[in-house]
């Protein structure tokens, strides 16, 4: 049986990487069929992007994620959703950083560099310190991207009518693939449990507006006035 520091899995990325590949069975095998497969593929990145960016404009709560401007976008942003269009100069922008984003996924190589850009891609998704912008999306909108990704990169590769078993290979491959990616989206949400937990500061009005604190106090209260009574009565 195998060791696995639990603390570790949080703290340092590759080894993350390693534990959830291994776990995954994710390997020299699955990097090789997406090779195999990879210059076949390529030609349908355009038709792979377009289908995503139509899903997201299907929802208001997913379009306004593209309202604030990138970083490294240079042009004028839209300044309401109406005006943010499939061939705004912003959303031409970002179609770009998709097709680079699956292109990168196709060419490779599986290294430390890729495990880096995979990191960041999950990063710049979220509000981090370490960023200019403030894009912020929430994981329930990542996890339901990727899903459809998923699902439009499996139409895409079974319409190539590939030999069963390198369509197999590729199906599985990019399916553990995408799964390591959301997992370094999920680094970023999900709270460390092995961090101590962080203490809010409650204010004393807080104190007295919580139900169980508030009668604490009036209690407290009430007591120390019955006992200046009595004692004046004495």
């Amino acid at each position: 049986m195998e060791y696995i520091d639990r603390n570790q899995l949080y703290t340092d990325s590759e080894y993350r990487f390693t534990y959830v590949s291994k776990f995954m069975d994710f390997g020299a095998d699955d990097i090789k069929a997406i090779e195999t497969v990879a210059d076949k593929i390529r030609p349908l990145v355009p038709v792979v992007v377009d289908a995503v960016y139509v899903k997201l404009f299907k929802y208001d709560i997913t379009k306004r994620h593209f309202m604030p401007k990138n970083e490294g976008f240079e042009g004028k942003t839209a300044t309401t959703l109406e005006e943010l269009t499939l061939d705004h100069p912003q959303i031409k922008f970002r179609k770009d950083f998709l097709s680079k984003y699956l292109n990168k996924l196709l060419s490779g190589p599986y290294d430390e560099r890729m495990l880096r850009y995979l990191d960041w891609v999950a990063k710049i998704h979220t509000d981090t310190p370490q960023k200019k912008s403030k894009i912020n999306v929430d994981y329930i909108h990542i996890n339901a991207l990727l899903g459809y990704v998923e699902t439009t990169l499996v139409g895409g590769i079974l319409s190539l009518k590939l030999p069963e078993e390198e369509q197999l290979a590729a199906l599985a491959a990019f399916n553990k693939l995408l799964w390591i990616q959301n997992d370094y989206f999920a680094k970023y949400y999900c709270v460390n449990p092995i961090a101590p937990p962080v203490k809010k500061e409650v204010s004393l009005l807080e104190q007295l507006t919580q139900p169980a604190a508030g009668l604490g106090v009036l209690v407290g209260g009430l007591a120390v006035w019955l006992a200046l009574r009595y004692k004046h009565l004495l």
